[in-house]
């Protein structure tokens, strides 16, 4: 794939289109498992933008020819860093773009975080190999009814 214009910093501003990619993005995990309510679906604009302005959180996104492809939130707390709601347009998944913007991230965290976690659906087998792929151990599993969210942190290298 080719490399895009980089990863860069989004903000309140991008609002708009990072919930346009997460909703897009999201939809087959809610197929895969069977809910259309999950919260990346459900956010509302207003809970973006306050968790946007939340000093705590950081976005990260990738462009390419100006339109926002990928898209991931990090909540610093202390030593430890939490990935969220990492999504890639559907016509480019499985392009490498995930992988992409977790390195750029892993890279960008700031020195004091020793440990990154992040989860997934248990029937989102691309994602539980690419974070597999990239370091990431299962640590435990959360039963939502239908399906279980899976726990998965590594160490920072």
């Amino acid at each position: 794939m080719n490399q895009t214009d980089g990863s860069l910093v989004l903000g309140e501003a991008d609002a708009g289109e990072i919930l346009t990619l997460q909703r897009a993005a999201y939809v087959t995990e809610a197929q895969l498992h069977g809910d259309l309510r999950m919260p990346p679906l459900a956010q509302s604009l207003p809970e973006l933008l306050a968790e946007l302005a939340d000093p705590d959180v950081t976005a990260f996104g990738y462009r390419e020819a100006g339109r926002l492809v990928a898209a991931v939130r990090v909540r610093i707390l202390g030593p430890v860093a939490r990935i969220g709601r990492l999504c890639v347009v559907p016509d480019l998944q499985g392009r490498g773009l995930g992988t992409a913007l977790l390195n750029a991230v892993h890279a960008r965290l700031p020195a004091e975080v020793t440990r990154i976690e992040l989860f997934t659906g248990e029937h989102s087998a691309a994602n539980l190999r690419l974070y597999a792929r990239l370091g990431y151990v299962e640590t435990h599993r959360q039963d939502l009814g239908g399906y279980q969210l899976v726990f998965m942190s590594r160490s920072r290298r």
